[in-house]
């Protein structure tokens, strides 16, 4: 079983995330940010990952450091649980509509944190949440994951299924990338390591 712990203990935050590659897609997620706890259920129930995170961040300035340490810390998890990256396919990518809404995720586990972020959203809020996070999410995760991510909001007018079609998308993505390929011997790359 692929699983890893992680913390991050700050001024700011404090983040603490369990997760599970292998997992079943079941999630307690308490972060005080309640359309994050939303999209992080929907990470792990697409990405078939057993999700934790308890986070306790300066909500009283804003959600700012919270998501972003939250991003970090999933990112730091992952990439423990998915070690050496042995055997698993790589590349994940898919697409997640959600009525009007429709995003892409493109995924390598290169190695080398990289993100083209391409959301354009339809108005600044989700309810209390500045939709702005959402890109803070996602570059605290493949900076620390050590994976390049390509995500894309291809259509939508309804912010709120914007951004679940993208956390989705990614998902799926994820899903794809660590599954394992019984073809693959060692680490998919001809350079031998990632």
């Amino acid at each position: 079983m692929r699983k890893a712990e992680a913390s991050r203990n700050t001024r700011e935050t404090r983040v603490a995330v369990k997760l599970n590659l292998d997992g079943s897609g079941r999630s307690t997620i308490d972060t005080g940010v309640p359309f994050l706890d939303h999209m992080l259920e929907q990470v792990a129930r697409h990405a078939a990952m057993d999700l934790e995170v308890s986070a306790k961040g300066d909500l009283h300035i804003d959600a700012h450091h919270t998501v972003e340490d939250i991003g970090i810390t999933i990112g730091e998890a992952f990439a423990k649980a998915v070690g050496a990256k042995e055997g698993v396919r790589r590349y994940g990518h898919a697409y997640v509509p959600l009525d009007e809404a429709l995003s892409r995720a493109v995924l390598d586990l290169s190695g080398r944190p990289g993100l083209e972020y391409r959301i354009n959203f339809s108005r600044a809020r989700i309810g209390d949440f500045d939709v702005d996070l959402v890109h803070e999410f996602f570059q605290g995760f493949v900076n620390h994951a050590l994976v390049t991510l390509h995500l894309e909001n291809l259509s939508g007018t309804n912010a709120h299924h914007q951004a679940e079609t993208a956390f989705k998308a990614f998902a799926r993505a994820l899903r794809a990338a660590v599954e394992r390929d019984p073809r693959v011997e060692g680490v998919p790359s001809t350079k031998g390591s990632l």
